[in-house]
């Protein structure tokens, strides 16, 4: 099962992705992680000592991630999907419609979730995030405790797993 985990910036994307990893032993990569590995540090080497120092100072440039991340996805805006998807069972982070829906379109991920804390939050500026909610597949509640958003990630993952009492519970709710 491939997950695409999107939201806006701080939602908990990253926290969802860690405990998918941990408890549910599924690989995962953020965008961020991966692009700064790849060519984000190298072109932005000249303001860092070192890609972890470039890495933990991305929220302070989101704007100029999202621009450098669209570039390199321009010719092919599943990419960069592809790519993580190779390797990892969750891409964490995504944030730009266009390589969204060149994914979706190409099947490159099973399940789009959608991490909510906007209870608490504010949305993320349009200049460095283009997905909206209702493009997801599904939402994750982040809005309480630690406690609940991980039995709000078991829930659903349970539920994704289960093809089969799904098909039953559709037909039977149909009539």
């Amino acid at each position: 099962m491939k997950l695409l985990i999107i939201g806006h910036g701080r939602h908990g994307k990253d926290s969802v992705s860690e405990y998918l990893s941990e408890k549910h032993n599924l690989s995962f990569e953020s965008s961020s992680r991966f692009c700064s590995k790849h060519f984000i540090f190298k072109a932005l080497s000249d303001d860092y000592e070192n890609e972890e120092e470039c890495y933990s100072d991305r929220h302070n440039h989101r704007k100029v991630w999202y621009d450098m991340i669209c570039a390199f996805n321009q010719r092919d805006p599943s990419l960069l999907g592809r790519l993580i998807f190779e390797q990892h069972d969750i891409y964490c982070g995504l944030r730009n419609k266009k390589e969204y829906f060149a994914m979706k379109n190409n099947g490159v991920f099973d399940y789009a979730i959608w991490v909510d804390r906007s209870d608490h939050l504010p949305e993320e500026s349009k200049d460095s995030m283009s997905l909206e909610h209702w493009m997801a597949d599904y939402t994750i509640d982040n809005n309480g405790t630690i406690e609940d958003l991980h039995n709000n990630i078991d829930e659903l993952l349970e539920y994704l797993q289960a093809p089969e009492k799904q098909l039953r519970n559709t037909f039977a709710k149909s009539f």
